[in-house]
């Protein structure tokens, strides 16, 4: 019986301290993460919203467009995927809707979070928080819709920028006594805050260090030295992908042909090999060849 997904990325926890878990926005992303190195991928809320709507992380998308990409990354890559929930999307039902629909698209773990459902990103200001009760009940709702305990639920709190340090603690512990399985603490400003965390939740915990946010781009020595489990890169992949295509967009517009960025490009070869191309042309030669035989 094949390891399932979750529990790939408990032991990938284990294993590797901290797990780099990195945003794959694709599914070729994912592929290219994989033959990389990397244990764990990330589909990334904000990143479905701009990438695959093109509309700003504004609680805007749907589970259905965050359950489409994620559908595609487990398809084509072996990794254990986690995935943004936002909120959850709805209330109890939905909630328990969601975790039964991520488990049956092989999804690995999820993280959701304290936010009102008109969400921000984060990292911006003016963010607001339900009550450590509802969020508490968000929890449960989740827990008890997991038929895999092996699928791992994790808890994210945006509090620490509206209610400080201390809070955002005793909200975390609440809600692993809840269930949650780990906890995120969102735009975490310096170093020590996360050991503290880490000592009081007792579980692991996720350093999210995305680029241009609230939280210095810590170092995996940084990040051992103040007890984080797993070390999240969610978007730096898509905004580097992005800046390259409005790159290739301009030079083309303005040169009239692209020959100055060619440089730049992954080659045709190297996308064929990441893709296993080649084995699949080998297969259809071999159809071809039975085909003539006859």
């Amino acid at each position: 019986m094949r390891e399932s997904r979750g529990a790939m990325f408990r032991r990938a926890v284990q294993e590797e301290s901290p797990l780099q878990v990195v945003g794959t926005i694709t599914a070729y992303t994912a592929r290219m993460a994989e033959q990389t190195g990397y244990k764990a991928v990330y589909l990334s809320g904000g990143g479905v919203a701009a990438n695959s709507l093109g509309m700003p992380d504004l609680g805007i998308s749907t589970m259905d467009d965050v359950i489409t990409d994620a559908q595609r990354i487990t398809d084509t890559c072996g990794l254990p995927l986690m995935v943004d929930i936002d909120t959850g999307w709805g209330g109890a039902f939905n909630i328990a809707r969601t975790i039964r629909h991520m488990i049956r698209a092989d999804v690995a773990a999820v993280h959701m979070e304290d936010q009102v459902s008109a969400k921000r990103c984060g990292h911006r200001p003016g963010k607001e928080i339900v009550s450590k009760e509802e969020m508490v009940d968000r929890i449960k709702a989740a827990v008890d819709a997991r038929h895999d305990e092996s699928f791992v639920i994790m808890a994210r709190t945006d509090s620490l920028a509206v209610e400080g340090l201390n809070a955002a603690i005793d909200r975390a512990c609440a809600y692993v006594e809840a269930g949650a399985d780990m906890i995120f603490p969102e735009a975490i400003t310096k170093l020590e805050m996360y050991s503290q965390v880490r000592d009081a939740v007792k579980v692991p915990i996720l350093a999210n260090l995305t680029e241009f946010g609230a939280t210095p781009l810590f170092t995996l020595d940084e990040l051992r030295s103040a007890k984080v489990d797993i070390a999240l890169y969610c978007c730096g992949a898509y905004r580097a992908m992005n800046a390259a295509a409005l790159n290739f967009y301009k030079t083309l517009r303005a040169e009239g042909t692209q020959k100055n960025v060619v440089p730049t490009m992954q080659s045709r070869m190297e996308l064929y090999d990441y893709l296993g191309y080649h084995e699949y042309e080998q297969k259809l030669d071999s159809l071809f060849a039975q085909g003539k035989e006859k």
